[in-house]
């Protein structure tokens, strides 16, 4: 079992890193990388293949005497109450200006280009994306957010030529609550009250 997954994270780090070193996306101005650092749940994405099936997961980041992010993201497999997994890459940034451009290592020596398309002013939400459209992660700070605060998001991820409307989703069997006032139409399953969560 250790063997196969090993040869699946070497066959993703390898078809990840196939991606342009030089962004053709917009990408965030100006990150500040201790702001960014903590833990970031996973609202809507369209995942990598190891992700499939996975249920609530967060994405925590921790930045290195060395510069590097340690990183690690958890999630429940197959089901919302399923065992818990952790993947531990390790982010290298690319761009020092910007610091919205990494490579992410999953598995030495490859580095898979990781894109901070758009963080708020204040680090509540952020939009992780790839130069080829093939993946987008959408994350907050909590679990929860606004409805309209996830349309809002979702519209980011298109204008950044994402197929939002075939590919956007979050897994099946997740828990989500999303802030919407009485009888507001919610993105997922139509009307529903504030603060109730539902699964999707």
């Amino acid at each position: 079992m250790f063997t196969a997954r090993l040869a699946g994270l070497v066959s993703l780090a390898i078809m990840l890193s196939a991606c342009s070193s030089t962004p053709t996306i917009p990408t965030a101005k100006d990150v500040d990388l201790p702001r960014f650092m903590g833990d970031w749940y996973v609202i809507a994405n369209i995942p990598t293949s190891p992700e499939k099936g996975a249920h609530n997961a967060v994405e925590s980041y921790r930045l290195d005497k060395d510069g590097s992010i340690a990183t690690s993201f958890t999630f429940r497999e197959g089901a919302f109450d399923g065992p818990e997994k952790v993947m531990r890459p390790r982010g290298f940034v690319r761009d020092r200006t910007s610091n919205a451009v990494w490579g992410m290592q999953f598995v030495w020596p490859f580095r898979s280009e990781y894109l901070i398309a758009h963080v708020d002013l204040a680090y509540t939400e952020t939009i992780i994306a790839r130069s080829s459209l093939d993946y987008v992660w959408i994350m907050a700070r909590t679990p929860e957010i606004p409805a309209a605060d996830f349309e809002r998001l979702r519209r980011k991820v298109a204008d950044l030529g994402y197929d939002v409307a075939k590919q956007l989703t979050v897994s099946a069997g997740d828990t989500i609550t999303l802030l919407t006032p009485q009888g507001t139409l919610n993105p997922f399953t139509g009307m529903a009250p504030r603060k109730r969560p539902f699964r999707v």
